[in-house]
C-alpha cells in the first residue's frame, strides 16, 4: 500500500524515521499501527511526549535527567558523594544504575568529543565536572566513556583535566564477557582484558 507523500499519515512516517533505530519499514508499521489503535490511546502517547518535553531538563549538578532541579540521584542523601561515575549518556547511567553495584554520584556529558564532528569540551561541559572537584568532596572520578575512539578520547581528556585537582581518576575495565569463550573475543577486547588485569 503506497502513502500519499504529501498527507497525514507520510507526516507521520516522516516524523517517526528520525527517530534513531527507526527504517522506513518500521516507521511505516508504527504509523499504521498508531492509525488503528483507539483515539484514546494514541493520545495517552502524545500527551506522554509533550509532557517529556515540558515536564523534563537537565538536572543542575550533573546533567542527568530531572523533573526538579537536581535528579533523584544528587536529591538522594544516601549516595556516596566522594565518588562520580562519568558517562556520555543518562541510557548509559541507568544501564549501571540498575546493576545495584555503584552508589555514588554520576556526571552525564551529553556526548563525547569529536573535533570532526565540531564538538569539543564545552560541549560535553567538561568544566562543570571541574567546578564539582573544586568544592573537595570527591576523591574518585571513574570515567566509564564508550570503548571508542571519541569515548577514549574524551577520557584522556578529562583525565588530564582532573589530575591537578588530586582527585583519583579510574576507568571502568573493558574484557571478556562471562560465558564467553576467549578464542572467539576479538583482538580489542582481548588487549583491553589484558590491560584490565587484576591481581588474585
Amino acid at each position: 500500500m503506497s502513502v500519499d507523500q504529501q498527507g497525514l499519515l507520510a507526516q507521520l512516517i516522516r516524523e517517526l524515521v528520525r527517530l534513531p533505530g527507526i527504517g522506513q519499514k518500521t516507521a511505516q508499521r508504527l504509523a499504521f499501527h498508531i492509525l488503528k489503535t483507539e483515539r484514546e490511546e494514541a493520545l495517552r502517547l502524545a500527551e506522554a511526549i509533550r509532557a517529556v518535553k515540558e515536564g523534563l531538563a537537565f538536572c543542575r549538578l550533573c546533567r542527568n535527567i530531572a523533573e526538579k532541579e537536581l535528579c533523584e540521584f544528587c536529591r538522594d542523601p544516601k549516595r556516596d558523594r566522594t565518588k562520580i561515575l562519568v558517562v556520555e549518556e543518562p541510557s548509559t547511567l541507568y544501564a549501571i544504575e540498575r546493576t545495584g553495584g555503584f552508589h555514588g554520584l554520576y556526571h552525564v556529558l551529553l556526548g563525547s568529543l569529536s573535533p570532526l564532528e565540531g564538538v569539543g569540551p564545552s560541549d560535553i561541559r567538561a568544566q562543570e565536572l571541574v567546578d564539582r572537584l573544586k568544592e573537595g568532596e570527591v576523591q574518585e572520578v571513574i570515567l566509564a566513556t564508550n570503548p571508542t575512539i571519541e569515548g577514549e578520547a574524551t577520557a584522556i581528556y578529562l583525565t588530564k583535566l582532573i589530575k591537578p585537582y588530586g582527585v583519583r581518576v579510574s576507568r571502568i575495565a573493558y574484557g571478556i564477557p562471562v560465558g564467553m569463550d576467549i578464542e572467539y573475543a576479538d583482538e580489542v577486547t582481548l588487549i583491553k582484558s589484558i590491560e584490565g588485569r587484576r591481581d588474585l
